[in-house]
This record gives structure tokens, sequence and C-alpha cells, in this order.
């Protein structure tokens, strides 16, 4: 990856609510990002909620760009959205999370740009599925474009502090399958809080992605949509002083030798601990017998409870961080009882 794709930074307000507002953030970010994202067609989930100005902003990024250089940006959903960008030279357009989730609207989005060279991004689908986010990409591609795309987070159950839980499991995942495709970070839309902001962005920096798109707005109280997680340019302008973009490969022989010989150690323990899980499993299976003979559930609550309790105690001793060992635990004991029930429905199953 090239290294001017490492710091690729765009920000923008959540929506261009008016020519001067518009015009007014993008004065005070030149010079310091390389492309201005305004939104004009916001999907809501309320058909009351604000919705954009629509085309008419067009306009007004053109503005953006002849006075001030910057590129311009905005998402679009269906052939209609394309057309209009086109006309009036945006630079680049972006699918959104709302609509990476319908294979119809991004294949009528790839078709609209069929032909063309223009840049095109494309946010992870709202829910946690990856199939989708790749297959917008695939979409695009067979288009003869180029694909971006942007990680901004999922709509989950629990969502802990974050308006999006960030998964960044599944970004990594789509990392791994697609190195080539340069991906940037949303903090905004992950945290849903400008405070959490910077936290997010840094880890995402950190996690080697290729920049990010962060929200920024003259009088965020003021915002239309999106008010709590958008920065002022004083802010955002403070942001990136504070950020640390951080090489992946350090050119040292010294870091080369240390980090191998860690990388061992942690191999060892890989394979204990993958040992030490087929050993559990093993009993398991003993378990799960035990518990067929006798007609016993194969769910138990105060054993649950009761592992639950004395793992947390033993991690909150050791200092480990008692969050992340119950999310292991639910993990291992959801592949514990998908075992017991197999093994101790196996022999109904046979007659």
């Amino acid at each position: 990856m090239e290294a001017h794709l490492r710091r690729c930074i765009v920000a923008g307000p959540c929506s261009a609510e008016s020519e001067r507002q518009t015009l007014e953030t993008a004065r005070a970010l030149t010079g310091k990002i390389n492309v201005f994202r305004a939104g004009i067609w916001k999907p809501r989930t309320r058909p009351s909620d604000f919705e954009g100005v629509g085309a008419k902003a067009l306009p007004w990024l053109a503005k953006v760009k002849q006075e001030t250089g910057i590129s311009v940006a905005t998402e679009v959903a269906n052939a209609g959205h394309v057309e209009r960008c086109l006309a009036h030279g945006l630079d680049v357009v972006w699918i959104g999370a709302r609509t990476t989730v319908s294979p119809f609207a991004v294949q009528e989005i790839a078709d609209a740009l069929r032909g063309t060279k223009q840049k095109i991004w494309v946010k992870n689908p709202v829910n946690p599925d990856l199939a989708l986010w790749l297959g917008a990409v695939e979409r695009l591609e067979r288009a003869d474009l180029t694909p971006w795309v942007i990680h901004r987070g999922f709509s989950v159950y629990h969502k802990g502090p974050y308006r999006n839980a960030p998964q960044w499991q599944l970004a990594l995942e789509f990392r791994r399958l697609r190195p080539d495709i340069p991906m940037l970070c949303d903090p905004s839309h992950i945290c849903g809080k400008r405070e959490l902001i910077s936290a997010v962005a840094q880890h995402a920096l950190d996690l080697q992605m290729d920049g990010l798109m962060v929200e920024v707005h003259p009088r965020p109280h003021e915002a239309l949509s999106d008010p709590a997680q958008q920065l002022t340019p004083d802010a955002f302008l403070a942001l990136l002083e504070i950020l640390v973009f951080r090489r992946p490969h350090p050119d040292s022989f010294e870091f080369d030798a240390a980090i191998a010989e860690h990388r061992k150690h942690i191999d060892r323990i890989d394979e204990e601990l993958t040992q030490l899980l087929c050993e559990r499993l093993r009993v398991v299976e003993k378990v799960a017998e035990l518990k067929r003979r006798h007609a016993v559930t194969a769910f138990q609550l105060e054993r649950w409870d009761e592992l639950i309790h004395k793992r947390t105690v033993q991690a909150g001793t050791l200092g480990l961080d008692v969050e992340f060992l119950t999310d292991v635990y639910k993990l291992i004991h959801e592949a514990a009882l998908e075992r017991q029930s197999r093994l101790m429905n196996s022999e109904t199953v046979a007659k």
C-alpha cells in the first residue's frame, strides 16, 4: 500500500445544510484534509427526520472544490443520485451502510457507474455480515470500478458505549481477505459521541487502516443530523495534532529479532491453549453422556453462574480484563453446549 493511502483524511459535516455552512466548514479544513465529505441525501429511520437538502446542495460542493481545491464526496443510494453527482463533477461517491445491505441497490449503482473512472467507496452494511460487504465490492469491481471501503461499525443488540459496535475482527477479516483494497475508518459513526472519537481513531490507525472519515460542523449543537458525534473544526484540527501515524514495518534488525522471539513465545502459548481446549471438549463429551443417561438438560444455569463467577474473580486477581474473559468464556460455553446437545440427541436423531 502506498504511503499516501495511509494518510487519507476525510472530513466535513454529516449534512450539507446550507451553502454558507458547507463553505464555512470547507474553508476551516483547507490544507488539512484530502477529501471534503457532506451528505445531501440522508436515509433516515423515520420519515419525519431530516433527510438532507438533496440535489440543490451539489452546486455547493462544486463551489467547495472550485474555491479550496479539495476533492469532494457525498453518499449515493440509487442511479439517479449517481447521475447527478457525475454531472456536477464530484470526485468521490460512497455507498452508505443502509444501502450496502441491498444487492439490488448496489447493482443499480454499479451499473450507473459502469464505464466511468469515478472513485467509489463502500461502507460496511448495518448488520455484521462480511459476505454482504465483500459482495458489494465485487459488484462494483465487475463494473470495472476500483472501490475503497469504510469501516463504520455495526448495529448489534449489545452496543456497549458505542452507537455502532466496532467489531474490529470483521474489519480485520475483510483486510485479510482483500488486502488490496484501502480501508478508511469512520469513528464518528462508530462512536456516536464526540468524546470517544479520539481513542477510536487512534485504534483504527494502529490497526493499519488507511485513513479516517470524521464528521465536522462549525456549530455541532445546531446540526440538523447527528449533532452529538460531530466535532468543531478546531476540535478536529486538535485531533489531527495528537494522532500518531505509525509505520506498519519498521526498518530495524533489532526490532525484527526481538519481535520474532516474542512471537515464538506466543505461538507456544497458543499451541498449549489449543490443546487445553481440545481436552476441555473431551471432558464435555463425558459430561454429555452422563446427562443423556440421567435425562438432564444440557444447560445448567447454576453451573454457568458458578463458572463465570470463578473465572471473573480469577481475572480480577490476575489483572485481566473481566469483560474480555467473559466474552471468551461465552464462546467456550456456547461451543460446549452445542457439543453436548449434539451428542445427547444423536441417538434420538438416529432413531
